[in-house]
Formats: structure tokens, sequence, C-alpha cells
């Protein structure tokens, strides 16, 4: 079965993202980062998410990335799901970081419950069936909207529209290029219908 044990970067200069990545999430063992320049503009086509207990968890990664120079592109703030909000790392990336809870329960800062890595796709069907054929069991499903993958990887896998993957992270959908990613599974490498890389 395929599963993400980690997902690798393309960086400027890996010194300054690896100082910048400790500092705001600490995910050395879920992160890596390599040395590449390969052309790519606006939007990259996904988002990670890092999924944590309450409002103060979300603060405890969000302040520190800003220290850092993470760009803010979505105050975290409450909403009808719950507490989060998006920046863009020095290098380019995307970063959400959330909580279904709107309240503070205690749990313990900087603590991740899940890492999620979202995609967007041109066809959610498409994928989601090319995904399946992988080996990747689908664990939840909304149809042509959201799908999530279930096994014991480190890193989650998740599908969205990339139009809705880009406005609900509040970017424009346009952009060409590199994703600047390669997801790093357990199974043979191959590449998804939309380009992204796994080895």
């Amino acid at each position: 079965m395929t599963k993400i044990n980690a997902i690798t970067l393309q960086v400027n200069d890996v010194a300054s993202a690896q100082k910048f990545y400790d500092s705001a999430f600490g995910i050395s063992d879920r992160l890596q980062l390599v040395e590449g320049a390969e052309p790519s503009s606006g939007f990259r086509g996904f988002v990670t998410s890092l999924v944590v207990a309450d409002p103060t968890v979300v603060d405890s990664f969000i302040e520190p990335a800003l220290a850092a120079g993470a760009r803010e592109i979505k105050p975290a703030k409450k909403s009808f799901w719950g507490y989060g909000g998006v920046l863009q790392a020095p290098d380019g990336a995307i970063w959400k970081v959330a909580a279904s809870s709107k309240k503070p329960t205690g749990a313990p800062p900087r603590t991740i419950d899940s890492m999620v890595l979202l995609l967007g796709t041109g066809d959610i069907s498409v994928s989601k069936s090319f995904y399946e054929e992988q080996g990747l069991p689908v664990e939840k499903s909304f149809g042509r909207k959201y799908v999530e993958f279930g096994g014991d990887g480190a890193v989650t896998l998740a599908l969205y529209g990339r139009k809705a993957a880009a406005k609900d992270a509040g970017v424009s959908p346009e952009g060409s290029g590199s994703h600047r990613l390669v997801i790093g599974g357990a199974g043979p490498g191959f590449v998804d219908p939309d380009g992204f890389v796994w080895a």
C-alpha cells in the first residue's frame, strides 16, 4: 500500500528554509528540504495543513512562523468549522494551521494531531481512482468535492479541486511550472494525473 512518509520541498536556500521550518513548525521528521530552483509561479497546486487541538495550539504555531518570516495570507480566526489561519513560507509553500475546536481545551502547545497534504486536482474523480489503484484506501469522500485517504503514513493525503483549494487558502488558482514538491511514499515512484511526483 502507498503511504506518505514525508514530503520534500524544493527551496532556493536549504539552510535558511531549515531555520524557518525549525522555528515555525518543528516537523523535521515529516519534512525534507532540497536545493532546487525549477521555474514556478503562482499557486503550486497544494496546501499542507497542520491539524491541531484548539485555538491556543494554532497560535503556538502561527506566531513563531510569522516571527520567522512567513507571510500571513489569512489571519487566524474563528469560523464556522473551527479556528485557523493560512501562511506562506519564505520558500513559497502554503501552510494552513487549523483546529475544529473554537475554544481552548488545555492541549499542550506546538503539538500536531495530524499533517495533511491537500492536492488541488483538475478532476477529483480521476485522481481518486488513480490513488485507489496505487493502494490508498478512501477514508472520507464527498462526491467530486473532497477525498481523504487512510493509511498509516506520517502525512495524510487529501484531494480538493484546484480552484477550491486555492480559494480555501486565500490565493488565486493561477500558477505554472513546477510544484516544487516530491511526495515520499513507501511504494514505487510515479507521477499522478496532476503532475505530482512520488518517489
